[in-house]
């Protein structure tokens, strides 16, 4: 049966000696007011983790790293893009206006082709990171879409966030900019997706973990945590 992937060692970042603490401390809190028990709470499970997780299982379950190179090798292009966008649909991740910018992109075979190949790039292939998210952002750029806008930070991160929650994070822009300003952290967030603010991003995330790790039932099993942490920081669904 298919687990959930865990962090490894977090890393760290020279963006994180600008952290404010003390809102550090009030973002803790305000995850607390709202779940008590931490990332262990009940009803954190259910509303926040439960639907991430599932769609990572299944992903594991029908395109994990294996699964995927066979696929890949027998040129079934159209089974993976059709799967990952299946898997997505089921979460609440993208907007809807994304999620149709994204099918029609996917429509054409060479559109499907493209996809594939680069997002096994992006989540088993070699080289730097840095090289595997660049070549990735090419590739989405690279899509056929006539309607709508495909090349945006949700559906650029929200495959690698599904697939790699050990090691990749969902970035929803308006959210994790209020995030990062109630924490004390410079985003250098920029409209257009680049691999500086990913890794900004990346680094966030890292001393997220590493604030709370310490705190009873607030060390993160993965990204999924640390993305929904940012959640209640920013989202006007925990607006205080």
């Amino acid at each position: 049966m298919p687990r959930t992937a865990f962090l490894s060692t977090p890393s760290t970042g020279a963006r994180a000696s600008g952290v404010c603490y003390l809102g550090a401390v009030r973002a803790r809190r305000k995850f607390e007011l709202y779940y008590p028990d931490g990332f262990q709470d009940e009803t954190y499970l259910i509303a926040e983790r439960a639907y991430k997780e599932r769609a990572h299982l299944e992903w594991q379950a029908e395109l994990g790293a294996a699964e995927f190179r066979k696929l890949l090798a027998r040129g079934e292009y159209r089974y993976i893009a059709d799967t990952a966008v299946r898997i997505e649909s089921r979460t609440n991740l993208l907007f809807s206006f994304e999620k149709m910018a994204l099918r029609e992109a996917l429509r054409s075979p060479a559109g499907a082709r493209l996809f594939s190949h680069e997002l096994y790039a992006l989540l088993h292939g070699r080289g730097s990171a840095q090289r595997r998210f660049d070549d990735w952002l090419q590739a989405v750029a690279d899509l056929p879409c006539s309607r709508g806008k495909v090349m945006t930070w949700p559906v650029v991160t929200v495959f690698g966030f599904i697939a790699r929650p050990d090691r990749h994070l969902f970035l929803k822009p308006r959210v994790t900019r209020r995030a990062a300003r109630a924490y004390g952290f410079d985003l250098g967030y920029r409209a257009e997706p680049t691999w500086g603010t990913y890794e900004n991003l990346q680094t966030f995330g890292a001393i997220i973990r590493r604030d709370l790790d310490r705190r009873p039932g607030l060390r993160a099993r993965d990204m999924i945590d640390v993305q929904s942490f940012i959640w209640v920081q920013g989202s006007d669904e925990y607006a205080l």
